[in-house]
């Protein structure tokens, strides 16, 4: 831990200068370059930022969420953290993850006690929360994949298919938002609450909702044929995509920006971080890496 925490910070090879097929300039701020922070992790995933910049992300396997702080250090946050995989702060400051060791949402204080929100659908558990997104009026959106995982006891799908679902700001109402997808994972919306994006990684497609003032979603529209893990986006409306590297699109869908890990067999999660939300964040397998971008991230906690 002592090493990964005062792991030198390496500069690593990437194309600069990317250009998107219609002309556009990539997202990378000119001289920048990827930042290997730390690898000494099992499986890197759900990267999240307070208010303050912080980063906040999770290694599976070794049931922990680390904290990565805007002086560079790196700290155990919490341990065992219910096998948390996707994570986001609220309003409040506290962190919301799917605690996929018990196929449960929960709220994590900043002194980290757990409170657990909901673990169930109509009497039965869910398929393992993946991913989470906390909307400006505090209601709760996550997509509910099944991946099996040798921490489960069961082996077959407990829900009758794999779904999007809606948690009012009160937690009284639970309801399914999104069901003909095949397999949902990564979940972001816009800052005015307005626009749902969910990546269909079993069917390599990524939509677009409109949100309405009940919570739920209407007008699917596809953004691109391109699934992911996670994802994020910045304040240019710019979406972020993870797998192999990160893929960027604009407003449009048009791809814009490629930021290769080839050092890394899989891209899990990005956020946006540090003082001034300008550095993309991307747990990528083994490790953590960094780098800056010409826009600010657009979720963010105040």
């Amino acid at each position: 831990m002592n090493q990964i925490a005062t792991a030198t910070v390496m500069g690593l090879a990437l194309m600069m200068g990317w250009t998107g097929p219609g002309g556009e300039t990539g997202v990378v701020e000119p001289g920048a370059s990827l930042q290997q922070l730390a690898r000494e992790f099992e499986f890197t995933e759900g990267p999240t930022c307070d208010a303050a910049g912080n980063v906040f992300f999770t290694d599976q396997p070794n049931n922990r969420i680390l904290k990565w702080s805007i002086d560079g250090k790196l700290s155990t946050f919490l341990q065992p953290a219910g096998r948390a995989n996707g994570m986001c702060f609220d309003a409040q400051g506290q962190l919301i993850a799917c605690a996929d060791e018990t196929n449960a949402l929960w709220a994590i204080a900043p002194d980290g006690k757990v409170t657990v929100l909901v673990h169930h659908y109509q009497g039965k558990p869910f398929n393992g929360p993946n991913d989470v997104w906390v909307a400006p009026d505090g209601g709760l959106y996550f997509t509910d994949p099944f991946y099996r995982r040798p921490w489960w006891k069961h082996t077959t799908m407990p829900q009758d298919g794999q779904h999007v679902y809606y948690l009012s700001a009160d937690r009284r109402r639970l309801v399914r938002v999104a069901t003909d997808l095949r397999q949902p994972n990564g979940i972001i919306g816009t800052p005015d609450g307005r626009t749902l994006y969910v990546a269909d990684i079993g069917a390599r497609k990524t939509w677009r909702y409109d949100i309405q003032p009940d919570g739920l979603l209407t007008n699917k529209t596809l953004v691109c044929e391109q699934g992911s893990d996670g994802m994020t986006l910045d304040r240019a409306g710019n979406l972020y995509l993870t797998g192999n590297g990160v893929l960027v699109f604009n407003k449009t869908g048009r791809q814009i920006d490629h930021i290769r890990l080839p050092q890394e067999r899989w891209t899990a999660n990005v956020c946006f971080g540090g003082p001034d939300k300008h550095t993309l964040f991307i747990t990528a397998s083994k490790g953590l890496y960094a780098i800056r971008v010409r826009f600010a991230g657009a979720n963010q906690a105040k």
